[in-house]
């Protein structure tokens, strides 16, 4: 009969099994938290790095000089248009911006591009050209005195004929100026506002050439073109003022 050694006997395994159980619980460690605590590792977070503040753009600022001084027609500067303000035809050039001013002549928009565009890149007319005037009158205007199309009504008040009519022949002395427009849009877009719009109309051609607007022409438009260069750059367009940052 075969024998079974006695440290293979029931009791003995059930010995060697505690034993066994007991080294494996102390090798991993205790529940009681008191006797043998868990230790978690501190876990290492990066520091929020400190954003880098973004800087705030220094606005430029343009000197409008080259706009002033860039020649419009020859021997016409911007600066001879405006100093002194009074409007000028030469009956031997044909009629037209800045000979005169036609019925039609859209002269906001060509004193706008003057005064604000690289002439030798952009015509007078760039402005003019967009498509957002209205791209005729209600009738067509004659070629003769007084140039004005009939009026309009049914039935119209007038033949139109351009007859009838009375002349005042009163001096000078008898009118009083109440907004000047030698160059259109000179007054409106290039004086700030009162009260220098009422001294500007105040005074005369002869004290425009003494050279007293000229800082309030330029001090305007300088104004002008800081807050719209950006914006006609971004049009494709190239401005005649030139930055100074």
């Amino acid at each position: 009969m075969t024998r079974t050694p006695a440290s293979l006997t029931p009791a003995s395994l059930t010995l060697a099994s505690v034993l066994v159980l007991s080294v494996l619980l102390a090798g991993c460690g205790s529940n009681e938290p008191t006797t043998n605590p868990i230790v978690v590792p501190p876990v290492a977070v990066a520091p929020t790095p400190t954003p880098t503040p973004t800087p705030t753009p220094i606005p430029t600022s343009f000197d409008v000089g080259p706009c002033l001084n860039q020649t419009v027609v020859p021997g016409r500067t911007v600066a001879n248009l405006v100093v002194p303000d009074v409007l000028q035809l030469d009956l031997n050039q044909p009629a037209g911006f800045p000979n005169g001013r036609r019925y039609l002549d859209p002269v906001v928009d060509v004193t706008l591009a003057v005064i604000f565009l690289d002439l030798a890149r952009h015509p007078a007319t760039t402005f003019a050209n967009l498509p957002v005037n209205p791209n005729a009158v209600d009738q067509p205007l004659p070629n003769t005195f007084p140039f004005l199309a009939p009026p309009l009504g049914s039935p119209p008040t007038s033949g139109g004929a351009g007859t009838n009519f009375t002349f005042r022949s009163d001096l000078p002395s008898a009118y009083t100026r109440v907004d000047r427009a030698g160059m259109p849009a000179v007054s409106t877009a290039l004086i700030s506002g009162n009260p220098n719009k009422n001294s500007y109309n105040d005074d005369t051609p002869t004290i425009d050439a003494t050279g007293k607007w000229v800082p309030e022409l330029s001090g305007t438009l300088t104004i002008l073109t800081n807050a719209l260069a950006d914006d006609l750059t971004r049009l494709g367009l190239s401005v005649c003022a030139r930055p100074l940052n």
